[in-house]
């Protein structure tokens, strides 16, 4: 089976990730109810939230439903953003673009039960506590990393790393993200090269289901199998901790290729609608 074919994920799968996706946002923001949608707005500093889904709504969704939606999140001068699963509310993505949304489509992957990960050797992998001074990079990298999307060796290096770092000191962002670790909100693992992460990732914990997100790897450091190495020790961690369902959504198929090596399958397919631009 290639990614792009389904694995025929279970409904009850598919329900768990629901409810995780209704729940990680709950510990951080505020829920507002706009009938078949609900809108988390964050409570202090970090990455803003988005609208989805209300959990187990079953009704319709329309245009303006999306519309009433997106005029209260430019009234808290928020994006205006959306997340679901298509699988779930297939009814979104017609009223998310009648609405004047661009929506994207990313790979939505499960990790099989019986994978027994193995990523490339690489030594310096580890998990990082909330006074590692790798810290920082670690939460920085993956910013420069989408900015350069795909998996081709790209232009930024340590340098840009460096001055990256530099930028965000003061703005709130490594504070709130070093928070998030010392409570025990997120786990992150990063590839460490000369005290810099060069790749870095998070797992984020409910229950017995945990979402890896964020892997990105410094542009200039791709094609030496750290962001393999990164997820695979973020799924041991998880593991570790009683986690029994983990997944991601992938940027591409070219990124969920890589991921199928680790043992993820395809389950779905995660949807993003925003404004075009």
């Amino acid at each position: 089976m290639t990614v792009t074919e389904d694995s025929g994920a279970s409904p009850d799968v598919l329900d768990l990730i629901e409810r995780y996706y209704d729940a990680v946002p709950r510990r951080e923001a505020r829920a507002e109810d706009h009938g078949p949608l609900t809108l988390f707005v964050r409570e202090g500093e970090g990455w803003p939230f988005y609208a989805r889904p209300a959990f187990g709504w079953s009704g319709p969704v329309r245009a303006g439903d999306v519309l009433r939606v997106r005029d209260r999140q430019r009234e808290l001068g928020i994006p205006e953003s959306f997340e679901w699963v298509a699988e779930t509310t297939p009814a979104l993505r017609a009223a998310a673009e009648e609405a004047g949304l661009v929506v994207h489509e990313h790979p939505l992957m499960v990790l099989g039960t019986d994978a027994a990960p193995v990523a490339p050797a690489y030594p310096a992998v580890r998990v990082l506590e909330a006074d590692d001074p790798v810290l920082p990079s670690a939460l920085v990298v993956p910013h420069l990393a989408f900015a350069e999307p795909g998996t081709r060796v790209g232009a930024a290096g340590t340098a840009d790393l460096a001055e990256a770092i530099l930028a965000r000191a003061g703005d709130g962002s490594l504070e709130s993200g070093t928070a998030r670790v010392r409570a025990g909100l997120t786990v992150l693992a990063a590839a460490v090269e000369d005290g810099t992460a060069l790749c870095a990732g998070q797992h984020n914990q409910v229950g017995e289901v945990s979402e890896i997100v964020g892997v990105g790897t410094l542009p200039a450091a791709r094609r030496r199998g750290l962001a393999l190495a990164v997820t695979a020790a973020l799924i041991a961690d998880a593991r570790s901790r009683g986690v029994k369902t983990v997944f991601l959504s992938a940027g591409d198929e070219d990124v969920a290729r890589i991921y199928a090596r680790l043992g993820f399958r395809r389950a779905g397919t995660a949807l993003i609608a925003e404004p075009a631009g």
